[in-house]
């Protein structure tokens, strides 16, 4: 039976100590970007072997110093499903596919169940190609190396697909259909979330008030930290470093100029006939809380400054010989201490110890410290990264083959929102070791009730704006338009698989490398001419065309700034706008406002153009 009891131990020690760790993400049903190599990663205890058996063949590693590990697996075919062990784990129905990160605000959090009364299709879903990962809420002022935990891999089969959120069903959809590749969709996102949470601190060195002084931080937490917490109490702590100091006395007597926690030790003797025995303690009082401990156990604590210490020693505590007695004193101001013409005494019927005199102590906790840095720390509620560090950074070794932006509605009016877009978009291209990561920008969609009169400043049009911008200058980047799928009293549109699949048209040419017009009309410049301004639109725009019988929303304005509605006609590869009301205009804007729902300026492919003005002002 000994034999037995041994063999079972040495099993269980191996199972509880010798587990490898995967992250989360690398767990059932995950899809694995195709035709790029890929990184595996997790943790084991030092010196363990990590074998992972994929595709038929063995991949051998061990963690480093700091108990982690990786292999590098050579580019795979698209495929699937198939299994990979990693040591005892087994990781089953893994697709070898396409896989998207999706991030932004709300309308990328959308739930796919607020969408089946519209698609009833949903219901019957039954595409198990698909893949769907929700990584969960996490921000954190410092980089995190793995997502929370509580979520998992689904698929799109109708028991499963309740999990999705909507846009990320719809373009997994789309990107299958079309490809007849798995679709991974990894989504990161959080509601109500501002551009600048998902940046890293690195790249939004432009906006200090973003910017947390590091060395303020790592003094707060060092400060924030009771050094002698669970470890200067024990018995056969080695204090021989620490400074002395006769009690009672006050701080501020002693030169200790401080508010905080201070550790204060003695030794004693006491005779074999106290051994185990009950006694007194008597700790006269102290300014501000104590705990107290004899020989490691805790035998009492008072919160406040008032009340006399007087704490029982249970039998069992004491020793014949050499004892310990630490006391935790933590003083709100600099005047802590113990009060004089107190008893300070340990006491029973047979003997008194005397325990004033000579004690050692250490400081655990500087709270002065802590609140001084806390000042210079006055936007570390307020910071920007806190969702990048806790739901990008734990993501940079899962590949991925594009990203999926749909965020605006947090910044409407920023004047910065196209600097942080770009610094986005630079920063996850780094993180992701990938400098020419393919990104998909939705387009803020038209919301709230329309102008009557043309808006000399829209929040939403300068954020559209912003976005069209970043399409246009930062390459390997492109945009859906959109602001004919709003809803003008919900922020929340209910149509994404129209949005899907321009999303996806926009992937097929910048990432599938189609040939074919995947933007609307896109403006280029203006010529004044007389009351009218004509303008130029690219010659890749696929011709000028409305949706109605005439163009609506242009706007024109003169010298004096004011916009009025005007008349726009085509003529050949260019627009003429005017107005009676203008007889000398110098500016023009289309779809410029928060729900510019009616403009309908498309090319003969029915993209719409995206919202543009002439100006600057």
């Amino acid at each position: 039976m000994r034999t037995v009891a041994v063999v079972l131990s040495f099993i269980m020690f191996q199972t509880v100590f010798a587990k490898v760790k995967l992250p989360a993400l690398i767990s059932d049903r995950m899809v694995l970007q195709r035709d790029i190599e890929l990184k595996l990663w997790g943790w084991a205890d030092r010196g363990e072997q990590v074998t992972i058996r994929f595709q038929g063949k063995i991949y051998q590693t061990q963690p480093g110093a700091d108990g982690k590990w990786s292999v590098i697996l050579p580019p795979q075919k698209a495929g699937g499903p198939f299994i990979m062990e990693v040591n005892e784990i087994i990781i089953r129905d893994i697709l070898i596919g396409d896989v998207w990160l999706a991030s932004g605000q709300s309308n990328m959090e959308t739930p796919i169940l607020r969408l089946v009364d519209r698609y009833p299709e949903i219901n019957v879903s039954n595409n198990h190609m698909i893949r769907y990962y929700k990584v969960p809420t996490q921000e954190s002022i410092h980089e995190q190396d793995e997502i929370a935990s509580g979520a998992k891999w689904c698929s799109a089969i109708a028991s499963d697909v309740i999990n999705w959120t909507a846009l990320a069903y719809f373009y997994a959809q789309e990107a299958y259909r079309h490809t007849g590749i798995p679709v991974g969709m990894l989504v990161s996102s959080k509601g109500g979330s501002t551009i600048q949470s998902w940046v890293d601190q690195d790249h939004l060195k432009e906006f200090p008030a973003l910017i947390v002084n590091k060395e303020a931080l790592r003094t707060m937490e060092t400060a924030a930290i009771d050094e002698g917490s669970n470890k200067w109490n024990r018995a056969d702590f080695n204090d021989l470093e620490w400074q002395t100091v006769d009690i009672p006395s006050r701080w501020n007597e002693t030169g200790l100029n401080i508010k905080g926690t201070v550790y204060y030790r003695k030794d004693f003797e006491l005779p074999a006939a106290m051994e185990g025995k009950h006694a007194k303690l008597y700790l006269g009082t102290m300014i501000d809380s104590d705990s107290v401990f004899v020989n490691g156990k805790f035998v009492g604590s008072t919160s406040y400054f008032y009340p006399p210490r007087k704490y029982d020693i249970p039998a069992g505590i004491l020793i014949a010989g050499k004892n310990n007695i630490t006391i935790r004193l933590t003083a709100n101001a600099n005047n802590g201490g113990f009060i004089e013409d107190k008893p300070y005494k340990i006491v029973n019927d047979e003997i008194e110890v005397d325990l004033k005199g000579s004690w050692k102590y250490k400081v655990g906790q500087d709270l002065e410290l802590l609140e001084q840095t806390k000042k210079q720390l006055v936007n570390l509620q307020s910071m920007g990264s806190s969702l990048y560090h806790g739901m990008i950074y734990p993501l940079r070794d899962y590949q991925v083959k594009g990203a999926i932006w749909y965020q605006g509605e947090g910044n409407a009016g920023d004047p910065n929102y196209q600097k942080y877009l770009k610094a986005l978009i630079t920063n996850w291209r780094t993180v992701l070791n990938r400098p020419e990561l393919p990104f998909l920008l939705v387009q803020l969609p038209n919301y709230s009730a329309k102008s009557v009169q043309p808006p000399f400043q829209s929040g939403w049009a300068s954020i559209r704006e912003a976005q069209l911008h970043t399409a246009l200058t930062v390459p390997q980047t492109a945009m859906a338009v959109t602001y004919d799928l709003g809803e003008w009293n919900d922020i929340h549109p209910l149509n994404k698989k129209d949005l899907a699949y321009r999303l996806f048209l926009q992937a097929r040419k910048l990432v599938y490398g189609e040939q074919l017009v995947s933007d609307g009309p896109l403006y280029k410049n203006m010529k004044i001419d007389g009351n009218k301004i004509i303008l130029f639109f690219h010659p890749n725009a696929g011709g000028l065309k409305s949706r109605e019988n005439s163009l609506k929303h242009f706007a024109i304005a003169g010298e004096d700034r004011v916009f009025v509605w005007a008349d726009a006609i085509i003529k050949g590869h260019t627009i003429i706008v005017s107005s009676q009301e203008v007889a000398n205009p110098v500016a023009v804007r289309y779809a410029w406002s928060d729900n510019p729902e009616e403009a309908n300026l498309q090319n003969k492919d029915r993209l719409l153009a995206s919202p543009f003005r002439t100006d600057q002002w």
